[in-house]
């Protein structure tokens, strides 16, 4: 159980709201392929999931890599 005011962290692909090519879009491909519903989001899809969620999203910070650190505190 998470505390009043805890925070989760996910680590996962964020899709740019931009028509582009980039690595997350290539891994929703993949995710649609593979699973029964599953695909990656945009940072506002996470911002709407964490609400139903009763989190509140506090910040998406990029890596390197394909995939970013995405936070969010209970609200």
């Amino acid at each position: 159980m998470i505390p009043e005011n805890g925070k989760v962290l996910i680590i996962e692909a964020v899709i740019s709201g931009v028509n582009e090519p980039s690595p997350g879009k290539f891994i929703d491909i993949e995710m649609l392929i593979m699973t029964t519903g599953g695909r990656e989001r945009t940072a506002s899809e996470y911002k709407e999931l964490f609400a139903a969620a009763g989190f509140q999203l506090t910040n998406i910070i990029p890596t390197p890599s394909p995939v970013s650190v995405i936070e969010g505190v209970k609200v």
